[in-house]
Order: structure tokens, then C-alpha cells, then sequence
């Protein structure tokens, strides 16, 4: 399975050390390593050897469980809770469970058929293909759904409205090229009419359609001055200016998120504290433009697992990352984002499926 370690910055020494301690597996440690993570994902409770032997068809008595069970918490991958006879997976565990065990599990095809229908009755280039893409991933993996929208390094009109909004106010209102809508309150003098606006709004409408911030300034530069309608325009277009400069200043644009209740709901979270320092971490917008900037240098899913995490909030977490859209072009990032406690083959599957998806809506967009 082609699943990356980790981004460099975030993770590269975490990812380092486990490499080095980790060695291969015989088939007997990787069934009962298996077999420990798969029934702690199901039960949120240690596993004790007796569990294994009557649940699993390990083909081996219960004093070699024992012995299988105290390699593998001697290497690393399991630990032992003192309060429990039982063992629980650690992250070095989940990481050669996901790097070395288990194959990403793909959406069922009926499943991707509907998926696909949903997206197919949104308008192209609408957020709502964002909202739908985390609200997807979310109810698939009963996790939680993340996504961006796929941001371009320099944003582009699509089309500029003007809504009058009082006697002296007006929104401007731009749609980009990716879909994203900015817009801004502007102030305006007191001979400037609703009639005046629309033609200011048609007129800077064709100015600045597929203009970038640098087009669209040069454009405002050649109109003539001392016209009341064209400086209308100007004050409008300089506005627009500003907010695709805005744009192109954030590193990320707008998180969409879905499906933190299903995280809340778990048993590593009855502690409102915790999960509220996650909360926190995903606020923050330092964090997540490091992150995503990792994970977009390559196209393939990433797993983030527990301490992997560069920020201590996201310790008891993991994060299954794709990035889609086009380089050069826009790119966005969508995944799942639950306790390390996770069904990693279904969440690889279905972000995956969903990226894939997002990458098709990419290319319809910019064909």
C-alpha cells in the first residue's frame, strides 16, 4: 500500500526513530499485532491473550499468545496499561500496522455511485463541494470529515457583483476562479445611484473577469480620470484588488469540517478537556499551513499517527491526509481526522475514493 510516512517538518525525526526500531515481523507477531489493534479499535478496552485465543483463529495455545504479546510490548508496539491485565496498541503499533499490515478498504461501489451523484447535482466550483466532501468522509469512516478547498497560489476572478446595501454602502462581492467568494463592505459617495452601481458592477465585471491582482491593478491604472462612473469602478476595483491579495496572502483558505461529534463520542475523549486542546489545534491556522503545506509535496494518502503529530494537543489523534487538484494549478487537502483508535484501511479507502473524486472536479474546473 502506498501510504507515506509523514510530512518532512512535522514528523521526520518521530518517523527516523521508528524506522530504526522497528525490524520485520515474523507471521505470527503480525497476526497477533493484527489481531490486538483490530479488537482494540472495536472495544476501546485492553486485550488480553485470553481474548485473542477465543475471538481469533491464531492457530497457537495461550501461553505463546503470552509470549508473542510480551515481544511485541518489548519492541515497542504494544503497551500495558497498570491498571489492566490487557495490552493497547502504541503508535509505533498503528504505524507498522498501516505501513506493513492492512490494505486501504475501498468504499463499497454502490457507495461510490451515490457519492458520485451527490457531487453531480452541486454546481461546479461551489463550496458546497467542499462542505459535501468532509460531511462524506465523515459519515463513511464515523469519524471526523475534513477538507479544503483547492486554493490557487494566485487567485483569479471569476465574476464581481455589487449589492447595494444602505444609502452609502455597497458589498462587493467577488467569486474566484476556485469556487471561494470574498467580499467586502465599501463605502460610496452620495451621488452614487443603484443605477450608477450596476453599470460600475457590469463594467468592473468585464475588467476584472480571469484577472489576477496584479491584471486587474494594471487595468484600474489605464481608466481616465476625472470620470464620475469610471471612478465609481476605480474604488471598487481597488477594493477587489486588496481582497485577491488577501487571498493569495492566506496559506490555507477555509477549513470544512464535519463529524467532530463522532470524535466527542469516543471513549479516549470522555475527557471534554482533551478534545478540547484538539479543538484548539485545528484554530490554528500556523499549524495547519505547515501540515498541509507536507502534505501536499506528494499525491498520495499520509497517516499522521498520535505523537507523530508535531503539536502536543494532537497527541492522541490521527490524521489521514490526501491532497488533490493540480500543482501549478490549485490544490487542496481532504481526510479524516479521529482518536488513533481508527479503522486506518477504511479511512485510507475512503479518502482516497473522495480525493480522487475532488481531483475529477479539479480538472472539469480548469479543462
Amino acid at each position: 500500500m502506498r501510504v507515506l510516512t509523514s510530512g518532512r517538518s512535522l514528523t521526520q525525526g518521530v518517523a527516523r526513530r521508528i524506522h530504526r526500531t522497528i525490524g520485520p515481523l515474523d507471521a505470527r507477531q503480525q497476526s497477533l499485532l493484527r489481531a490486538v489493534i483490530e479488537e482494540y479499535v472495536a472495544t476501546a478496552s485492553p486485550v488480553g491473550s485470553q481474548t485473542l485465543v477465543e475471538r481469533y483463529p491464531l492457530g497457537v495455545s495461550s501461553a505463546t499468545v503470552r509470549n508473542i504479546l510480551a515481544e511485541l510490548e518489548a519492541a515497542g508496539f504494544l503497551t500495558h496499561p497498570h491498571t489492566s491485565a490487557g495490552r493497547i496498541p502504541t503508535d509505533a503499533g498503528y504505524r507498522y500496522y498501516v505501513e506493513a499490515i492492512i490494505d486501504a478498504v475501498p468504499l463499497p461501489p454502490v457507495d461510490q455511485l451515490l457519492i458520485r451523484h451527490q457531487f453531480g447535482q452541486l454546481e461546479h466550483a461551489n463550496q458546497q463541494w467542499f462542505r459535501l466532501a468532509a460531511t462524506t468522509i465523515a459519515s463513511a469512516t464515523h469519524a471526523a470529515g475534513l477538507a479544503t478547498p483547492a486554493k490557487t497560489r494566485t487567485a483569479r476572478i471569476r465574476r464581481v457583483d455589487l449589492v447595494s446595501i444602505a444609502e452609502h454602502l455597497a458589498s462587493l462581492i467577488l467569486v474566484l476562479h476556485d469556487g471561494t467568494i470574498r467580499q467586502v463592505l465599501v463605502s460610496v459617495g452620495e451621488g452614487v445611484r443603484e443605477e450608477r452601481l450596476a453599470t460600475a458592477a457590469s463594467k468592473l465585471d468585464a475588467l476584472a473577469a480571469g484577472r489576477t491582482a496584479a491584471e486587474l491593478e494594471r487595468r484600474l491604472a489605464r481608466l481616465p480620470a476625472g470620470d464620475p462612473e469610471e471612478d465609481v469602478v476605480r474604488l471598487f476595483g481597488e477594493q477587489a484588488v486588496r481582497l485577491l491579495r488577501d487571498s493569495d496572502a492566506a496559506a490555507i483558505a477555509e477549513v470544512f469540517s464535519d463529524g467532530l461529534l463522532n470524535v466527542m463520542a469516543a471513549p479516549e475523549f470522555a475527557q471534554s478537556d482533551k478534545l478540547r486542546r484538539v479543538f484548539e489545534a485545528l484554530e490554528n491556522r500556523a499549524y495547519l499551513a505547515e501540515l498541509f503545506e507536507a502534505v501536499t509535496r506528494d499525491e498520495r494518502v499520509q497517516v499522521f499517527i498520535g505523537r507523530e503529530n508535531r503539536v502536543d494537543a494532537m497527541s492522541d489523534v490521527a490524521l489521514v491526509l490526501m491532497p488533490y487538484g493540480r500543482a501549478g494549478r490549485a490544490v487542496g487537502v481532504v481526510g479524516v481526522l479521529g482518536p488513533t483508535r481508527m479503522r486506518y484501511g477504511h479511512a485510507i479507502g475512503t479518502v482516497r475514493f473522495v480525493g480522487s473524486l475532488m481531483n475529477e472536479l479539479v480538472d472539469t474546473l480548469y479543462a
